[in-house]
Formats: C-alpha cells, sequence, structure tokens
C-alpha cells in the first residue's frame, strides 16, 4: 500500500450529498478483484454521456462536458472535495481502489459512510472530516480561483490552504500509524513474519500429519 505522509494537489469540487458507491463506481464493473484498472471507470454514469461496459475502452466514449473531473480547469486532481454522507450505499472495496486508480489521494468532506471510511485507509486514501462550515468555505474558494490546491500533512494533522491557514481534522492513531507506513492488513502481518515462521515450525513438529507427513 502507498504510504501518505504529505501531499499537495489541485481540488474538484464534487457539489452533491450522499454521493453512493454505486455512483462512484458502478455494478457492472465490480466483476473484476484486480486493485487497478477501474480510474476509466470513476464515476462512470456522470463522466460519460453513453452507458459504460466492463473491459470497454474508454478513450472514444463521448464525455459530460458538465461534471466536474471532464472540466479543463480540474485536470491532474488529487484532492476531491465533497459533501456530506459522501461513499454510502454498498460495501464495495472497488470505490476507493477506483478513486485511488484515478490518482485521488485524499478526499475531503463533511462526513462519510462508515464502511467506505474504513475501506479508504486500507486502501491508502486519506478521508478527511472537516466542518460543514469550513467545507462550504473550501467550496466557494475552489470555485473562484482556476488550479486552487491544498496541502494535506498528515503528520500534524492539517489541511493547509494557500493563504496558510491551517484546517486541522481528527484521525485515529492505528490509522495514522498505517498511512505513514504504508501498511495495509498484509503489511501489518508481515510485520510479524518471524513469529509467524517460528510458530509454524512449532506446529510442524508437534503435529506433522497436518503437514502431510509423518
Amino acid at each position: 500500500m502507498k504510504s501518505f505522509s504529505q501531499h499537495r494537489g489541485v481540488v474538484a469540487p464534487l457539489d452533491r450529498a450522499n454521493v453512493d458507491t454505486d455512483m462512484i463506481i458502478p455494478k457492472q464493473f465490480l466483476k473484476s478483484i484486480k486493485r487497478s484498472g477501474f480510474g476509466p471507470n470513476l464515476f462512470d454514469e456522470l463522466r460519460y454521456l453513453d452507458e459504460g461496459k466492463p473491459d470497454q475502452d474508454c478513450s472514444g466514449r463521448p464525455k459530460n462536458p458538465d461534471f466536474v473531473l471532464n472540466q479543463p480547469r480540474y485536470q491532474n486532481t488529487s484532492i476531491l472535495l465533497a459533501r456530506k454522507n459522501f461513499g454510502c450505499g454498498s460495501s464495495r472495496e472497488h470505490a476507493p481502489w477506483a478513486l485511488d486508480d484515478f490518482g485521488i489521494r485524499a478526499i475531503i468532506a463533511p462526513s462519510f459512510a462508515e464502511i467506505f471510511f474504513n475501506n479508504c485507509f486500507k486502501n491508502g486514501l486519506l478521508p478527511i472530516v472537516l466542518k460543514e462550515s469550513d467545507v462550504d468555505v473550501l467550496f466557494a474558494e475552489v470555485g473562484a480561483q482556476d488550479g486552487y490546491e491544498l496541502e494535506v500533512d498528515l503528520e500534524r494533522q492539517q489541511v493547509i490552504k494557500p493563504d496558510g491557514a491551517a484546517l486541522g481534522f481528527e484521525i485515529d492513531d492505528f490509522r495514522k500509524h498505517c498511512l505513514l507506513n504504508g501498511l495495509d492488513d498484509i503489511g501489518l502481518t508481515l510485520q510479524h513474519g518471524e513469529e509467524i515462521r517460528a510458530y509454524e515450525a512449532r506446529r510442524r513438529e508437534q503435529a506433522p500429519w497436518l503437514f502431510g507427513s509423518r
């Protein structure tokens, strides 16, 4: 998993509440269990004017010019600004996979659906909860300035605006540790590799029949 310490990036404003996981990555694209390749279908029903199909080449599909991620000023965005209850709906892990594959590193919103919130941390994304009033201000500033960028400092737990003002956010110490060090569930387990190998060696001696030997 990619680590997250500090990140500066262009902010794209997705000005709608209750964005569900089917909107983030529609159900027809869930057949694959690979973590990569979902970026072209992120927000598929909003980004394109036709119906998306699995394994389809998206390069020639007609795009919706009104959708924020299709607008020139928000190209190369890596920070998504959203409204409350982002990521609601079904508990598909493909949603953070698609966001990550597109290039999103952090999402700022007043609130997130709990399962989506947890899945973000397991996939190297940083979901940041800010007060709704602060999010309102950010929406206004993003809309007023082309190329609006924010800096996210996970170590200091701050979102730093172009004028230098800092907005603090809360994060669980364990999740912060995992993101800073790029540790997903597998990475955490592998930190105990020596203990696991020692346990398996003992079990092989104590119960050799479990390992196909007598």
